[in-house]
């Protein structure tokens, strides 16, 4: 039986309006670590130089003549390279693939512009860019790695291994709520 002072007969409290209190609690903190609403607000800003070559190796003996001479150096040959779209964030900038003098390749990403999130990652996948983005989870894809911010212009390795035959779109990724921030066609 309860009084009127919200206590039970014995003098105890109910524990029903802790325990939802608790439960409240914990919905809270687990809302706030999936959605991270402040980044809404927050932005990071990278400026990364155009990838280069590494050094190779001279190809003449030490002391040779040939050694002497200054290894001709040739640029990045552009693979594929397509302006951003929109998809589940507001996304501009351009993604580019170049392969390097060393046979590297990268993926360079310029007046890159989009919603800081959680857990956004960088790919290269073999679906059209823009539409429904769900279509990405689907097909192949090659992982580039976290994003490493949000504005401006980033390197991302491709691994020696991977075969981007086929790619089509490069794609700024939420892991967290597998959606596209946004992609770029690139037609490799």
């Amino acid at each position: 039986m309860r009084n009127g002072n919200g206590t039970s007969g014995n003098g105890r409290r109910s524990p029903l309006p802790w325990a939802a209190a608790g439960l409240a609690l914990l919905l809270a903190a687990v809302g706030l670590w999936a959605f991270q609403p402040w980044r809404l607000f927050t932005s990071q800003t990278v400026r990364e130089a155009p990838p280069v070559a590494a050094p190779s190796e001279p190809s003449a003996p030490a002391g040779s003549a040939e050694s002497s001479a200054p290894a001709e150096e040739s640029g990045p040959v552009v693979l594929g390279e397509g302006g951003f779209l929109t998809q589940e964030h507001e996304t501009s900038g351009t993604a580019t693939v170049l392969e390097l003098a060393d046979g590297s390749r990268h993926v360079r990403l310029t007046d890159l512009a989009t919603s800081d999130g959680p857990d956004l990652h960088v790919w290269i996948t073999d679906q059209e860019a823009g539409g429904d983005w769900s279509k990405y989870r689907d097909g192949r894809y090659v992982a580039l790695g976290p994003l490493k911010g949000n504005e401006g212009d980033a390197n991302y390795e491709v691994p020696a291994e991977a075969d981007l035959g086929g790619m089509t779109s490069v794609v700024i990724w939420c892991d967290r709520f597998s959606v596209a921030f946004g992609s770029a066609p690139v037609r490799l």
